[in-house]
């Protein structure tokens, strides 16, 4: 789960979107799903009530309900499809300390994620 991060570009590979893009705008650890911008649509009927910014209009609006992170893939910076991620283990020396550090690589290009 802790592969795809807030701010990913990721792709749809089942399911009613099937094939469509977005940036991930949240992830949902505890039910691993993630909230994907244009993907899984739903319309929500809201009431006129007050909230916390002012009042607020009733009517039908349309949000973006949460998909489990199976169905999606991280798009390939290089070749712009669907790729799995693996990790390199790098030395990096920081403030006179030697860190080990996990860095994110796409597997279809081996280009850093």
């Amino acid at each position: 789960m802790a592969k795809i991060k807030k701010g990913d570009q990721v792709i749809v590979i089942s399911g009613r979107d099937k094939g469509k893009t977005g940036r991930v705008l949240e992830v949902l650890k505890d039910s691993d799903r993630l909230v994907v911008e244009g993907v899984q649509r739903v319309t929500k009927h809201t009431k006129v009530g007050q909230s916390q910014r002012g009042t607020r209009t009733g009517g039908i609006e349309t949000v973006e309900a949460p998909i489990h992170v199976s169905n999606v893939m991280i798009v390939d910076p290089e070749s712009k499809k669907g790729t799995r991620i693996g990790y390199r283990v790098e030395k990096v020396e920081r403030d006179g300390r030697e860190k080990t550090v996990r860095i994110r690589v796409a597997k279809r290009s081996g280009k850093d994620i």
